[in-house]
């Protein structure tokens, strides 16, 4: 009976294990196949059949992006745009979703069910009124524009999943601290904040991504001081392939960096989980 139920174990890793490597191969290939065009020769990116491995690696083809008209200035404004798309989400954000876990008001599924519900509506249906009222705040063609917009677009998002995220703390650790001395302002900074940080983190990179591969409404909303996507996507339809392979990873790698330097956070996260 025993060697039965280590035989079953013992499948079941080796199955998990294996379904773990193919995950994380299907996500890293396309990654991989990007990073070896933008570091080859302009030659090699039209070679055929594809080599899988690395012959001759070259900076041409990424110091030819690099070098192109308005690519560091649109780099600079996704950077800023990101950032300031976070910061404001997860400073408007974390709050309503506090509300929603903490507190009961008449309305409050409706609220639930309205920010579900704006999301339903493509941008692209908001495209020409968004253009005019941005136009009249003096807001069009610039960066704070474009963050406001991803704010926007993010903000039903991180309200929602503050929202799951503090309903996972007891509320009796913040009545514990307020009989202690606490204010209700205090016992958030010093005992919800430090239990919720994974998940804000998770929100963020969230945030980020959105923010730095969108693409729509900065190309509608700008026409100078574009960001790398919209740059990218307005320089495509002339542009030879290995330039678009370098303008696939300049886009990634940033998103990569920042889930790379917030990763600890989720690993607290999903260790909690598991305990």
């Amino acid at each position: 009976m025993k060697s039965s139920l280590s035989r079953r174990h013992i499948f079941n890793q080796i199955f998990l294990y294996s379904a773990a490597i193919l995950l994380a191969l299907w996500t890293l290939a396309p990654l991989y196949l990007i990073a070896l065009a933008a570091f080859s020769t302009k030659e090699a990116v039209f070679q055929w059949p594809k080599l899988f491995l690395p012959t001759a690696f070259s900076t041409e083809t990424m110091a030819f992006f690099v070098s192109s008209t308005g690519v560091l200035d649109s780099v600079w404004n996704s950077v800023v745009v990101a950032l300031v798309t976070v910061a404001a989400s997860l400073i408007l954000g974390a709050p309503g979703g506090y509300a929603l876990a903490r507190f009961r008001f008449r309305g409050r599924d409706a609220i639930q069910l309205g920010f579900l519900v704006s999301k339903m509506f493509p941008t692209a249906i908001l495209s020409v009124p968004l253009a005019v009222a941005f136009l009249q705040m003096d807001l069009y063609d610039t960066i704070w524009g474009v963050a406001l917009m991803h704010t926007a677009m993010a903000l039903p998002f991180v309200i929602i999943v503050t929202a799951g995220i503090f309903v996972g703390v007891p509320r009796d650790l913040e009545e514990a601290a307020q009989t202690l001395g606490c204010n209700r302002l205090q016992a958030f900074l010093r005992v919800v904040a430090p239990l919720t940080i994974p998940g804000l983190a998770a929100a963020a990179i969230f945030t980020f991504v959105l923010s730095w591969n969108e693409v729509f409404a900065a190309t509608i909303l700008t026409l100078r001081n574009r960001t790398l996507p919209a740059q990218v996507l307005s320089g495509l339809s002339g542009s030879p392939l290995y330039y678009r392979y370098a303008g696939g990873f300049f886009m990634i790698l940033p998103a990569v960096v920042f889930i790379f330097a917030i990763r600890k956070y989720l690993l607290n996260m999903w260790g909690n989980i598991v305990r």
